[in-house]
Order: C-alpha cells, then structure tokens, then sequence
C-alpha cells in the first residue's frame, strides 16, 4: 500500500510511464524488484478501459514476475510492460513496437521483454532491432529460447497433474473432468495434453469459434465464458486474463481444484482465504505458469539448452507441494504461503 494511490504499488522500485506523439504509443513499464537480477517480463498489447487500469495491470503482473522469477531459481528480477490499444482486438504496429523498443532501451537493462498476450515471435524480432534488452526471440533447434506458449503450457499441465493427484487422489487423467477457460496458446496447449490422458474436457473462450473448433478436435463440450467457472467439473484450469477469481466466481465453484495459466488470477489477498476456506487446492498461478519464464529467462542468461528448460520445468510439481505442504502445516491459504517463500527469496520478508 503507498500514498500513491494505487492500493497493487508494492515499493516498487520503478514505474514508467512512456508516450511517442509520432507512432501513437502509450506504453507502462513497471519494475518491481531486481534484487536477483534485471526484472525480466513480458510485454502485452490490450485495450484496457483507462489509464488507470493499464498502470495498476502492470503494477499487479511485474510483482507477480518477481515472485515467479523467484520461485523458479532464476537469476531475475520481475518487470513488465503494457502497450496500450486504441480498441478491443486490436493488432499492434510495427511503428509502436519500434517505439516500444526504444523506450525499453532507455532503461539500460533493467528491464527486460519478452512475449505476452497480443504480442508474437516476430513482433519480438521488431522490438530487438532497437534494443538488445529483449527475449523470445527465434533460436535454432534444442536452443533455450523463442515462443514460450508451449512451455508455459507443459508446467501448467504438469501442474495440474500434480494438483489432481493431491486434490482428486488420482494419478490417472481418465475420466477426470477439467473445466478450461482460455484455450489460446497456453490453454489449448494443455488441453491437447488432457485430451490424449482421456480427461473430460469443457471449453470456454471470448472467440468462440477457437474453442468450438478445438473442442471438435478433441471430443471436447463448450460453454459459455461467463458460466465455465461454475462448470460441473473436478477441476478448474483459468488461462485466460486475471482477476476471475472473485467473491462471487468462488461461491459458484463446483471443483475442487484450480489450476490454470492465467497470472493473478485471485482478484484480491482475500480470494485466496475464500478458496481455501472452500477446502478447494490452489496452485498458485506464478509457481504452475513458469515455464514460459523459464524458457526466454535461460536464453536471455545465456544458461543451457532446451533439455535444461525442459528440467527445470518438471520441477513444478515438486515446488507446489512444497507450498501445499506448508500450507497444510500452518492452515494457512495456499496463495498466502507462496507469496511469503517468494517474498523471503527477493529479501521481502
């Protein structure tokens, strides 16, 4: 809390604000921490409904960054950027993804870019012709580095294993019933790995022709977005925006477990006591989402390979038990207990 009047400033050590007259770009770029390193974070291109909204999004994802840095070993603060768009879908330019580079270049490295939600490899590529500051960029076959979609969507569904396993009691994916909002590239990613364990799948997604054709692929049902929450399913998987876990969305919960992609997906501190006092496991979103971070992070730190990605993703699992476990100890929310060990990590206790 801060006298600035944005209740998700968290001591942050910098908020940016950038306009460009000449390409149209309104941009914010908030770095929370980089006590173990350069905050390190994607950039997203939405259309938010002010100003005001823009800044406290990425108030709310760059200390969200630095606890997901944090818990998955790496050398890295936590940062992130937002363009913001003119209108809902719209697609960015290459005029304001230049302009964007140029304004994460005059940080000199304390922030670091890479993909996030509107953005793509090759728009990557347009803002790392004006600065060096920037990851996910194409690399050769077995190299660390490029989309992090997919690895994203392999800690998720690890993840989720590992939640079923502890909230179902089953090591088995058949038959299990997952509820999946999002089906983008993360999302549809880890249904597609769903789908071939033999779970029960439901879809929900703001295009509706993506999750009705993905749900043909794969023998899946569709519902609408705003009743996928309330689904009759044994677990929940959010991976689209966040905030969706509310007082109200709670209530209406039906599974006993959530485990999905999306970042902040608890709309306040509070959310994660009302799940918990629902006896529903949560896997905090920033220790299951990791695996995208993982990937552009170890290219950007020039640390190993595809294969050494790959292993510090599968041990996802192993860092949620340790949250479930201490939250078991202490009874204390799930969400709670992680934010105290990313805390702890970046010197926050």
């Amino acid at each position: 809390m801060s006298g600035w009047g944005y209740p998700d400033f968290d001591d942050h050590e910098g908020v940016h604000l950038f306009t460009d007259p000449v390409s149209g770009l309104r941009a914010v770029i908030a770095v929370h921490s980089t006590v173990l390193g350069p905050a390190a974070g994607g950039v997203r291109h939405w259309h938010y409904a002010d100003e005001r909204a823009a800044v406290t999004d990425a108030l709310r994802l760059s200390r969200g960054m630095s606890y997901k840095n944090a818990m998955a070993g790496l050398a890295l603060g936590g940062g992130k950027g937002v363009v913001l768009a003119d209108a809902p879908g719209a697609v960015i330019d290459r005029a304001r993804l230049e302009a964007f580079g140029s304004v994460v270049d005059q940080l000199a490295g304390r922030y670091v870019t890479a993909e996030d939600v509107g953005m793509s490899e090759e728009r990557m590529k347009v803002i790392a012709g004006r600065t060096r500051y920037v990851s996910g960029l194409p690399v050769a076959q077995g190299a660390a580095g490029g989309d992090p979609g997919p690895y994203t969507a392999e800690g998720v569904y690890l993840g989720l294993c590992a939640a079923a396993a502890r909230g179902l009691g089953t090591a088995d994916m058949r038959g299990v019933r997952v509820a999946i909002q999002g089906v983008g590239s993360v999302g549809g990613g880890v249904a597609r790995r769903l789908a071939a364990d033999g779970a029960k799948l439901i879809f929900a997604d703001v295009d509706g022709d993506r999750a009705r054709a993905l749900a043909f692929e794969l023998g899946a049902d569709v519902t609408a977005p705003e009743a996928i929450l309330a689904a009759d399913a044994d677990i929940v998987s959010p991976n689209a925006l966040g905030a969706v876990l509310t007082e109200q969305s709670i209530a209406g919960l039906k599974a006993r477990v959530i485990a999905g992609g999306a970042n902040n997906q608890l709309a306040t501190p509070d959310d994660g006591r009302r799940v918990h006092e629902r006896g529903i496991l949560y896997a905090p979103d920033y220790v299951i989402n990791a695996g995208g971070i993982i990937n552009v992070g170890l290219e950007y730190l020039g640390q190993g390979d595809e294969a050494e990605v790959r292993g510090r993703i599968a041990r996802i699992p192993n860092r949620l038990r340790e949250v479930w476990d201490e939250s078991e100890r202490s009874g204390q929310p799930a969400a709670q207990v992680a934010d105290r060990i990313a805390q702890r990590l970046i010197g926050r206790a």
